[in-house]
This record gives C-alpha cells, structure tokens and sequence, in this order.
C-alpha cells in the first residue's frame, strides 16, 4: 500500500489519470455507472469525422501541437512575430523564459468564457470569442505590461505584478462589462493573486530573486545546458514531457480553490466518484489535470525553441473539457442514461461531469488510434497532442454548432473559472 507521499506523487502522474479513468470507462462498458453508457460501434465513424476537420485544417496533416501558441494566432499570425520582434535583444534563456510567462498567465485565464463575452482587439479590428478571444485578450494585456511590476522590463510576470492584480484591472483587460459578461471574473482575479503568493513561496521552481513563472525554464533544464548562445552547435537535452507535468503539479498546485487534499496538499484537478472503491479514501479519487496538462503542451515549444528534445509524449493523455467530451457526446460514443440531465446545469464536481470527463480521456485514446489506423501512421508520427489539435477540439466545437444555436456544448456546466 502506498504512503500519503508516494499517493500524492501517483496522482500527478499521467498514468494514474488512465488508471483512474479506464476503471470508470469499464463500468460505463457494463452499463453500471448512473449518467453514461458507452456505444463503441460510433468510433469509426467519429474517426472518419475526425479526419475530416484535420484534413480541413491542415491539408498535408503537418499537425503542431494543441497549445496556448495556436490561439495566439488566430486572426493573425504576424501577433507571434510581433513577439519575437520585441524579444530579439534577448538571450535565447531569457526568450523562453518570457515565453514561460505569457503561456503559464493565459492558460490559467483560459476557462470557459462563456457564450455572451467578446473581445474586440483594437489592433486589428478583428472580434474573437470564447478560448481565442481569451488568448488574444491575455497576450494584449501582457504585451501592456499588466503582469510585471518593472516598468523597464514590462514583458514578464512577476509575483509582484499577479499579487497588485484586481478585479477592475482584469475587467478593463478583457473589456468586460453588464452587457459583456465573462464567467469567473472574481475567480480568474483570485487565481492570478494566487499565483503571486505561491511563486514566492515556491522559490526552487521560480527563482529566489524576483520570482516569475518564467524561471520554471531554470528549473527544468537544472544546468543541463550552460551556454545558450552554443545551443545550435550543442546536443539537444532530454525531456520527458511528463517531467514538465510534475514540475507545473508540484510548483503550481496550490493555485487552485478548495479541492480535495492529502496531508493538507492540495491534488488540483482531482475529483471524487463513488463507484471506485479501495481501502482509503484516495481510492476514489479520479486525477484529470486538464488546464496543466495543456499548460505543459503550451510549454514544450519553448523548450523546443531552446533545442530542447522532448520524448515520451505518448504518455502525456487527452484534455477532459467541454470540446472533447462534446464530440463523444454529440457522435453517439456516449450516451446519456437520463435525457433531462441535458437540461440540467452541473458542477464540476458532480458525479455526472466527473463520469463525463473521465470518459472522454479513454475514448480520445481509442479515437487517436483508430485515426492512426485508418492513416497509416504511428503514435510517433502523430501523437495525442496532434490529434487534439487537428483534430478533436475543433471537432467538437464544429459538431456543437451544427447541432446548437452558438455552438453550446451539450452538457451545461457551472464554472468557477478555474476548471474547464
């Protein structure tokens, strides 16, 4: 039996959210869990619709990663060389670092915006939504220095500047108002202020002078590579992406508002269903980490842009949030086992949403491979990430609104802001 200890570090783990979820799909299988039931018959043909969107995206299936930098681009794809163009004085170190910043603050901005918030980007003219509008939003403000408390150095984060942050600022930021409503303003608010706080408090993951997200790069690169302007001429370091996974769980985790704990450590993304049983407690407890898990997709590219090597990707899982676990919905894979659940709103925390997501993180794999199948390709010329990002997310947001007035997902989900 293992220690609170070693439990903690097991629900960090990608392979404790398989574990964890692939109990849960088998219930589904035999038709014994409350709220879903599993039709397989469905996955050739989500594959095929799948497919479909990739091949709509991306013609010659040269697939980037599912992160935070593809929002960055929406609309316009000179905003990154906009970037790029204000960090060339910089030391290749210091470029990803800033990198670091901006990717850690706008995913932690990122949950559902819900369907009446807009923003209206006064550079281009141009109106986004939904996670892309929060991604141009968050890279605006940024940009601003609204995140650094040193005007001289105004594109970095820094616990000084998150823990000046207010609601008033944030609102200005992301222009809302009574008739441009986002959900979770207070709890975004908090989640930067608290980020803040657990950068000073987290000093080996974040620097003891001026803590920032950014020196997470330090940390994870531990000295590995001394002269960065050789790093073209030198071997590339190896990272296990799910190395990356535990350095955000372990220096992160306390960001996130009443979940559940061991020993006062509090686990994140991790919820509870009662059909998984066990001698303790944290038997039952389900581990998703979707927001850093896909903080971590969002970080491998500015390793990479380091020569960085990241490997063992595949182990890394799906993202269980609203688009994915639509598309299962919404193709049939999943079925509802009470249709007046759809007309009912749902925590996060509710046994339905955590059957929901748990679902999803074993029908993404069963989907990815089906696709590979029917592609001819390998898991390493086209990991999970890509098939995300081609790919599923942009399935389910396209089915959603084929089949709902504003593209609404399926199930309705009260959000704090710091989940999905």
């Amino acid at each position: 039996m293992m220690n609170n200890q070693q439990t903690i570090a097991y629900l960090r783990t990608p392979a404790a959210i398989r574990e964890r979820c692939d109990r849960i799909f088998k219930l589904a299988c035999d038709r014994q869990l409350n709220y879903f039931r599993c039709d397989l018959s469905k996955l050739d043909t989500t594959a095929d619709y799948v497919i479909e969107v990739m091949r709509e995206n991306y013609p010659d299936l040269n697939i980037p990663f599912h992160s935070r930098w593809r929002h960055f681009e929406v609309g316009d794809p000179a905003r990154l060389g906009e970037l790029d163009l204000a960090l060339a004085k910089l030391t290749p170190i210091e470029k990803a670092k800033v990198k670091f910043d901006l990717a850690i603050i706008s995913v932690l901005l990122d949950a559902g915006a819900g369907a009446d918030w807009q923003y209206y980007e006064q550079e281009t003219g141009q109106v986004f939504r939904r996670s892309e509008g929060l991604a141009v939003a968050s890279f605006r403000m940024f940009c601003q220095g609204a995140f650094s408390s040193n005007p001289e150095q105004p594109l970095q984060a820094d616990a000084t500047g998150l823990k000046a942050i207010t609601i008033q600022k944030l609102a200005q930021g992301f222009q809302v108002s009574p008739e441009n409503p986002l959900v979770g303003l207070d709890g975004r608010v908090k989640l930067l202020q608290r980020l803040g706080e657990i950068l000073t408090q987290n000093r080996i993951f974040f620097g003891e002078e001026n803590p920032r997200p950014g020196n997470l790069v330090d940390y994870l690169l531990k000295n590995k590579i001394s002269t960065y302007s050789h790093l073209p001429t030198r071997p590339p370091a190896h990272l296990p992406a799910s190395l990356v996974l535990t350095a955000v769980l372990e220096g992160l985790g306390e960001i996130w508002p009443g979940r559940v704990t061991i020993t006062g450590v509090n686990l994140g993304d991790v919820w509870i269903h009662p059909a998984l049983g066990g001698e303790k407690e944290s038997d039952r407890y389900i581990p998703f980490h979707k927001l850093s898990q896909w903080l971590t997709y969002s970080l491998l590219e500015p390793l990479q842009e380091l020569g960085v090597e990241i490997t063992k990707l595949e182990e890394m899982t799906g993202l269980p949030e609203y688009r994915n676990g639509g598309l299962c919905l919404d193709m049939g894979l999943l079925l509802v086992a009470r249709e007046d659940m759809l007309q009912e709103s749902h925590l996060p925390g509710s046994e339905a949403i955590v059957e929901w997501r748990a679902l999803t993180v074993i029908l993404l794999d069963q989907i990815a491979a089906a696709i590979r199948e029917k592609l001819n390709l390998n898991q390493s010329q086209l990991p999970l990430v890509k098939i995300l990002q081609g790919g599923t997310w942009n399935a389910g947001r396209k089915i959603a609104a084929e089949l709902r007035p504003g593209g609404v997902p399926p199930i309705q989900l009260e959000s704090d802001g710091t989940v999905f």
